[in-house]
């Protein structure tokens, strides 16, 4: 599709060597890969690259809170694919990378680079549109090109170089995350959360035994898990999913009473709730913690620039819609330029740029409100939004073509 165009990656860290089989113990770097996105890796063959190493499905989910009994769980009867895939970070980069290495004659990776500078051509109507963007590395070497794509993470140079401004907040919230051992080897393919008052925690599937943990917590708090003993931190763990300490007795009565009425029209707003796999231990060095926030810029594309993933759109954890959100960039970004080329146009023009921003903004701004407005409101104790939370997520949990719309999105995110 891209025929003839030349692609040159700059990778800041070494060179790699590509995996020959997986690590030997689970990373507790992980992503909840969506049905789109593993179609997008399957259409250029990385997937295959995957299945090769590892990745567990996830076949059922149960987020509940821990304020009532009020729950929610998807099941993958109820559409076409898994809900998601749980795949290590390592093993995404390296199934990518092995198929870069397939198509190097168009392709190609320069490792140990250090931005320095961008130069960007200037944005004014009248001016030369022909002038290419810069890139300025730190060995002085100096580098010319149509389209400069940004996939530099939230503290994104480019975006700042191109004086796109941002909307950001900081959560005050730390993600902790370790690769854990459950109690006893079985089927493991349920995604478990449940919303605490100081954040979300939930277990990931990995393997029979193993699963990922992403508990996200105040900063405080976190940093104190951070420094727990092995056992103490295994121990925390299990309060947290299992502890009632939480429990609000008013949404608690609404919930048992609301749930008495839905199962007297015929509909059950309770399902059949199950507690997680206990924790028996942690994986040695797994454990870390990484600062959440969000921010959204407010411009996704500049003249010969585009952003992607991060760079663009920084999401809290708590829906594991992040990284599929940053596919869905590429896919779309993908799509743009493919039909730039086959129309004749420069592609580093503003035109087809735009229709990829403001495709992906439509996509991303409403997906990017929701998961604040859960974090905000799960954040909170005061009684009647618990209330509110408590008897909403009943009824979703009830009304089956309600919970399809919301599984049929989440499926689809990209």
């Amino acid at each position: 599709m891209m025929a003839g165009k030349r692609i040159l990656m700059l990778e800041g860290g070494p060179e790699k060597t590509m995996l020959q089989a997986p690590p030997a113990v689970f990373t507790s770097r992980t992503c909840a890969l969506s049905p789109a996105t593993r179609r997008l890796l399957e259409s250029f063959g990385a997937w295959q690259n995957i299945e090769d190493m590892r990745y567990q499905e996830v076949k059922r989910m149960q987020v509940w809170d821990s304020s009532s009994d009020s729950m929610i769980a998807f099941n993958h009867k109820d559409l076409s694919n898994d809900l998601a895939y749980i795949v290590e970070n390592c093993i995404i980069q390296d199934a990518i990378l092995k198929q870069l290495e397939t198509i190097e004659d168009r392709v190609s990776v320069k490792y140990d680079c250090r931005v320095q500078a961008y130069r960007l051509p200037s944005v004014n109507p009248n001016s030369d549109s022909q002038h290419l963007a810069e890139v300025h590395l730190s060995n002085g070497e100096r580098l010319q090109t149509r389209l400069l794509i940004g996939a530099d993470g939230f503290k994104s140079l480019l975006r700042e170089t191109a004086k796109i401004h941002t909307v950001n907040w900081d959560y005050d919230q730390l993600g902790v995350v370790a690769t854990v051992e459950v109690a006893e080897e079985m089927e493991n393919n349920v995604a478990w959360q449940r919303f605490l008052k100081t954040g979300p925690i939930a277990l990931l599937p990995l393997s029979p035994k193993h699963s990922n943990l992403i508990w996200s917590t105040s900063t405080k708090n976190g940093r104190n898990l951070l420094q727990l003993p092995h056992d103490s931190f295994v121990d925390a763990i299990n309060r947290a999913f299992w502890t009632e300490d939480d429990k609000n007795p008013v949404a608690d009565y609404a919930s048992k009473t609301f749930d008495s009425l839905l199962t007297g029209v015929g509909l059950d707003g309770s399902s059949s709730q199950q507690l997680p796999p206990a924790v028996v231990g942690i994986e040695m060095s797994t454990r870390g913690g990484f600062p959440l926030g969000l921010c959204h810029a407010t411009h996704y594309v500049g003249n010969r620039i585009a952003l992607i993933g991060d760079a663009a759109h920084r999401v809290h954890p708590l829906a594991g819609q992040g990284v599929n959100l940053g596919f869905g960039d590429v896919t779309c970004l993908a799509e743009k330029l493919s039909n730039a080329v086959s129309n004749g146009c420069d592609l580093g023009a503003i035109d087809h740029l735009m229709e990829y921003e403001t495709e992906r903004q439509r996509q991303n701004v409403p997906v990017m409100l929701t998961v604040d407005a859960l974090s905000r409101m799960y954040g909170s104790s005061f009684t009647p939004i618990v209330l509110a939370r408590t008897l909403g997520l009943q009824a979703v949990n009830a009304l089956s073509p309600v919970k399809k719309f919301f599984m049929d999105n989440a499926a689809a995110a990209s």
